[in-house]
């Protein structure tokens, strides 16, 4: 059966590590249905070639130096292009996938995922549908049916990481201990956790919050 006619794929691959790059052009190059259009590091380089190249979809990265590629997905909506986004990277916390998503990302897939598979999730996500594995669609959802975290929640989330009291986080604010406890008790709510420490971690690695913060 022939292709469609608007075949093949174009694709423009966004990643900061140039191994990576080189890979994925190599490998997507050997395929009759995709056309590799351009690939780049990122940041307002990456901005332009979606204007003058107008592939039909993005494999982009995103976690790199600069310009994330959450916010690269934010610019790349405000030129009005038509490009369709895949997240593909290394990692997969919660907060990552949900605001990735929030973005306007339509598939989600991790570098190591075989050929066939990433074949399949461009394939469908330039039809117009989106891609998410499985595991990570039951964590997505799990994570926006949690309420969102206030602004001071996470301020003083970051802080309860750091290990001070409710007291020691009050001086530093400039706010009383009770309205630090009373914030902490709706943080180990919301993140349905049963004590701060746990909280605390729990943050850490879904990506809510930094260890480094």
């Amino acid at each position: 059966m022939a292709p469609p006619p608007n075949y093949p794929i174009k694709i423009l691959i966004i990643d900061d590590h140039p191994v990576v790059r080189a890979g994925l052009t190599s490998m997507l190059g050997k395929r009759p249905d995709v056309e590799v259009v351009g690939s780049s590091p990122g940041g307002e380089e990456a901005i332009e070639m979606v204007r003058r190249r107008d592939p039909d979809v993005l494999l982009l990265d995103l976690r790199m130096p600069g310009m994330s590629g959450v916010e690269l997905l934010q610019a790349i909506a405000r030129i009005g292009s038509r490009a369709r986004a895949i997240i593909l990277t290394s990692y997969e916390t919660d907060e990552e996938i949900y605001r990735a998503f929030q973005a306007g990302a339509q598939g989600y897939l991790l570098k190591d995922t075989p050929l066939a598979k990433m074949i399949e999730a461009i394939t469908i996500v330039h039809s117009g549908k989106r891609f998410v594995p499985g595991h990570i669609a039951l964590r997505l959802a799990e994570r926006m049916m949690r309420s969102n975290l206030t602004a001071r929640e996470l301020e003083i989330l970051k802080l309860v990481a750091k290990g001070p009291t409710n007291n020691q986080i009050a001086r530093a604010l400039g706010i009383s201990g009770n309205t630090v406890r009373n914030h902490v008790n709706s943080i180990i709510e919301k993140l349905e956790v049963s004590d701060r420490t746990e909280a605390a971690t729990k943050a850490i690695q879904r990506g809510i919050i930094n260890a480094d913060d």
